[in-house]
């Protein structure tokens, strides 16, 4: 059972609500660094991605795939708060009452506002190091994000749901693992996973969009854009992690665990 991996659910959830508590400001800055941790994934990924993409290589995603996955290790050993894991822990807590409900979505609120905040400042920084500068390096990810901008509403939100249910799994399968090598392991291939399949993760798309509009884009990459593609993305990772992971979880366990 998962009984185990879901007492450390609770204990980590009780551990942000304290960090909240003793500074909103201690937690708005967790909650940025995580976004900035996301943040080096995606220029690792897209970095990548590019050598193959300039020669229409199918090994393209594959490849940015592989490398995002240091994305999940950072956010998993350096700290930092993550909306989208914590959709799934809130949720799950709350349920459990170890939370306030009211708390849970406080908490989701602060988390997000820190993840925007965050990928804004990491998107200024990679702007000062002109290493996306040149169209043979930058044209993977303008091209992806362009994509992501004018997929259809009710796709984007259903692809919120997928990423986040397959993303929280990656956080939370590993708490039953011993050793910090199968741990690691296990995290990036569930985040292989969900970038190979085509999935929408909220905060991954905020830093890709924030560096694609410091750079010099084309005119179909925009801020209504940006908000076209968050907004049912954000919704449908909230169902994710917060339906699929931590209603479900609290659901079918409810007889095993002790109150």
């Amino acid at each position: 059972m998962e009984t185990e991996a879901l007492q450390k659910v609770e204990q980590l959830a009780s551990k942000k609500v304290k960090v909240y508590e003793h500074g909103r400001l201690r937690y708005l800055a967790r909650s940025m660094l995580a976004s900035m941790f996301i943040g080096f994934g995606v220029i690792v990924a897209f970095k990548t991605g590019s050598f193959f993409y300039s020669e229409h290589s199918p090994l393209t995603y594959p490849m940015a795939a592989l490398t995002f996955g240091a994305a999940i290790i950072l956010i998993s050993y350096g700290g930092g708060d993550l909306f989208t894991g914590d959709t799934f822990y809130y949720t799950y807590a709350a349920l459990r009452k170890k939370i306030k409900a009211s708390m849970a979505a406080k908490l989701w609120v602060w988390s997000y506002m820190g993840n925007v905040l965050g990928a804004a400042v990491f998107a200024f920084l990679i702007y000062t190091t002109g290493l996306f500068d040149e169209s043979s390096v930058n044209g993977f990810l303008l091209s992806v994000v362009e994509k992501k901008m004018h997929t259809p509403t009710m796709e984007l939100f259903f692809r919120g749901i997928l990423c986040n249910w397959l993303v929280c799994l990656a956080f939370f399968i590993p708490l039953s693992m011993k050793g910090d090598g199968a741990k690691m392991f296990a995290m990036m291939l569930f985040v292989f996973c969900f970038f190979i399949s085509g999935y929408e993760h909220s905060i991954a798309n905020m830093c890709t969009f924030a560096i694609a509009l410091v750079l010099n884009h084309p005119g179909t990459i925009s801020f209504d854009g940006v908000m076209h593609n968050l907004i049912p993305v954000t919704f449908g990772n909230l169902i994710g992690g917060g339906l699929l992971m931590g209603y479900m979880y609290y659901y079918v366990n409810k007889p095993f665990m002790e109150d």
